[in-house]
């Protein structure tokens, strides 16, 4: 039976290769954890449009799927986040070497994200260039090759799903790899787009439970990290995502420390009321519509009221970047900002819309949310579930 837990980075190929007969086993006895990691893991059973998404597909419904022993190796290949079994075997092979660089670079991330400092500083002292030195990993992500340094690893964010971890000297961690000449700014390729470090951080939960991405914002900047945008796609400014994934204080942080505020999106998801009266005249349409989304987010009722009475739509699906397949109202109901809604319903918000990856109305949002009283007043407005 196929057992919870992920190899060692420099194991051999050979208990890979037990975990996938073992998964293909468990997938034909009906094993419930095989089960559950074939449908996160295996292509078949993705959604093909968010193939991060598994599909509504039963138990029973897996457990009959012919399956073949390649098929268990992709999936187990997956749930290591390469590409495939190919990659993964090419991995293996590349890190067999304890001499190689790549051995030496898998070396410092275990390191980094179990939080080793005395390993790590050992790694560096011998090695300096590894603070410059970048994953080779081939993974299913967008783009396959995200050619992270050691400093994005910290941020728990953008990198091998199992590897997103913040141990609780995450801190210490950044300041060996950051006074042994790591670039603060430097790109990695991450969600479609070039990232930083601080805009990985921002938007990351495991710094922020693990309360220490405050510190690590501060500590970035100390040595050089910029507040604004840097790099390309949709997370380029460190202020707006955070905004956008509700990392509120670490958005404070960066005004804090010097992040401009200059356009009424930055604003409205600040709650600063007097800089979205400044900044609306002069804002574009592109500005007010990821204002309302980021506003009616995060609960800002006054400033929700003053984008609908300067004519912003409210039954508009939010802009990519800012959680597009659901409209303000969606994102309003799960979080429970009943004041927001009531605004956005007021003023016309269509509350049949449904959501374009779970395909649910705001009601249903609300439900998940456990919001009933929110539930209870969205059903009074003629809202339904389907």
């Amino acid at each position: 039976m196929i057992t919870p837990g992920h190899l060692p980075f420099d194991a051999p190929l050979t208990p890979y290769e037990q975990q996938a007969e073992d998964l293909l086993h468990g997938q034909k006895s009906g094993d419930s954890f095989a089960i559950a990691l074939l449908k996160r893991n295996h292509p078949r059973f993705l959604d093909e449009k968010h193939p991060w998404l598994p599909k509504n597909v039963s138990e029973t419904e897996i457990r009959q799927t012919h399956l073949d022993l390649d098929d268990a190796r992709l999936a187990i290949a997956r749930c290591y986040c390469f590409l495939d079994w190919v990659k993964l075997a090419e991995y293996v092979a590349s890190v067999s070497d304890e001499n190689s660089p790549v051995f030496r670079f898998e070396s410092a991330v275990e390191a980094v994200i179990n939080g080793d400092a005395d390993a790590l500083g050992e790694l560096v002292a011998d090695d300096p260039s590894l603070v410059a030195a970048r994953s080779t990993r081939v993974c299913h992500f967008d783009p396959p090759a995200h050619r992270a340094t050691l400093l994005h690893y910290v941020a728990a964010n953008g990198v091998e799903s199992y590897r997103q971890k913040t141990p609780a000297n995450a801190v210490e961690i950044a300041t060996i790899l950051l006074k042994a000449g790591a670039e603060p700014d430097a790109l990695a390729d991450m969600y479609g787009g070039k990232c930083t470090t601080m805009s990985m951080l921002v938007s990351s939960s495991h710094p922020a439970e693990g309360g220490v991405q405050i510190s690590l914002i501060d500590l970035l900047i100390d040595y050089g990290a910029s507040v604004e945008a840097r790099g390309s796609g949709h997370w380029s400014s460190p202020l707006m995502t955070a905004l956008i994934f509700g990392f509120i204080p670490a958005a404070e942080a960066l005004v804090r420390r010097g992040a401009k505020i200059d356009n009424v999106a930055a604003a409205a998801g600040l709650g600063r009321i007097d800089d979205v009266r400044r900044l609306l005249p002069s804002a574009d349409a592109e500005s007010r519509q990821v204002a309302l989304s980021l506003a009616s987010q995060l609960g800002h009722a006054d400033i929700v009221r003053i984008l609908l009475d300067a004519g912003e739509d409210p039954s508009r699906y939010n802009l990519p970047g800012t959680h597009a397949h659901s409209t303000p109202v969606h994102q309003a109901a799960v979080r429970g900002h009943e004041a927001v809604v009531k605004l956005l319903v007021e003023h016309g918000a269509d509350l049949t819309l449904k959501d374009k990856i779970f395909n649910a109305t705001p009601l249903g949002w609300a439900e998940y949310g456990k919001h009933e009283s929110l539930a209870h007043y969205l059903r009074v407005r003629g809202a339904k579930l389907e």
